[in-house]
């Protein structure tokens, strides 16, 4: 897979978001024509850029979650741009979204200071915790510069190394809810309260992921079922199957219950964000549904509601 293209793909798709909230702003009450038809493109660029993502996920990272939704993400995001074009305007409020997620996450892709320092602050957070533990370990290099590799010695097996890397701290589900909660329009201190609620208890939920996945890996505590993973994930080392069992499985598939968690707590605070969700379960099902009176948000809407979820 090509980093340059993906990194193309991804500022050219966050651009073209960026330059369709702008234009929406610019153009006001005279229609959203123009916006509308901009934030169409880039919903197809965003699916392109999915797409060329599915053989890193699924071949190289060996994740079948991760693969999955990449692969899925395409038609979703094809038909959100027919959506969209055809005027179902409450998909500004997504589209801006993902504006400002690509803005939070891509500068730490791009600015190696602040990945490295990033990537050193959930390395220490977890030593921190390990070691409270009672365990023994390294803490090296396994990149210029950048100390983010947890060394342990099996008693019997030797050496295993743990890289913590950008996709290790959080940041991508910090990017979502940052994103999300940036796009509606609500009091400031509603969002800055939702944002309270989320970034910390991602923060910890991701530190325990990471403190998890180095343990079962180092000390083999999911050797099970060696041989038919090894034959279907394609490892040559077996050792790699209590890695995969961590991560890729247990990890994985609990980070989607917390972020369902996560986004229900989050709405009990801005319920504005329910209009995406609204829209996501319409792209899925075809039925419109109101979740506002499921959520039972405590705060009534402040504002005077248009057909796309803004204030008037």
């Amino acid at each position: 897979m090509s980093t340059a293209l993906t990194d193309a793909l991804a500022w050219l798709s966050v651009g073209l978001f960026g330059a369709a909230v702008v234009l929406d702003w610019y153009d006001g009450t005279r229609g959203r024509g123009r916006a509308r038809y901009l934030a169409s493109g880039a919903w197809v660029v965003f699916g392109v850029f999915w797409l060329v993502l599915f053989p890193h996920f699924a071949f190289e990272q060996r994740s079948f979650i991760e693969g999955a939704l990449s692969l899925a993400a395409l038609p979703a995001c094809l038909y959100a741009a027919y959506l969209l074009a055809q005027g179902r305007e409450t998909l500004f409020i997504l589209s801006r979204a993902v504006a400002f997620m690509g803005l939070i996450y891509m500068p730490f892709t791009m600015i190696s200071p602040a990945k490295t320092w990033l990537i050193e602050l959930v390395t220490m957070q977890g030593e921190f915790v390990m070691r409270t533990m009672g365990y023994e370990f390294e803490v090296i290099q396994h990149e210029r510069d950048l100390w983010g590799t947890y060394l342990f010695v099996h008693p019997t097996k030797g050496e295993f190394t743990t890289n913590v890397l950008l996709a290790c701290t959080g940041l991508g589900s910090m990017a979502i809810f940052g994103g999300l909660i940036a796009a509606v329009r609500a009091p400031l201190r509603r969002k800055l309260r939702a944002l309270a609620i989320a970034i910390p208890v991602i923060w910890v939920l991701n530190l325990a992921r990471v403190v998890f996945i180095t343990l079962a890996f180092s000390f083999q505590w999911l050797q099970i079922f060696v041989d038919p993973i090894s034959g279907l994930v394609g490892y040559d080392n077996p050792n790699m199957v209590s890695y995969f069992i961590s991560d890729r499985v247990i990890a994985q598939s609990l980070s989607v219950v917390a972020l369902v968690g996560i986004a229900w707590a989050v709405a009990r605070e801005v319920p504005e964000i329910l209009t995406v969700a609204e829209d996501v379960l319409y792209m899925v099902t075809g039925d419109e549904y109101d979740l506002h009176d499921a959520v039972g948000s405590d705060h009534a809407v402040e504002t005077a509601v248009r057909a796309d979820g803004e204030g008037e």
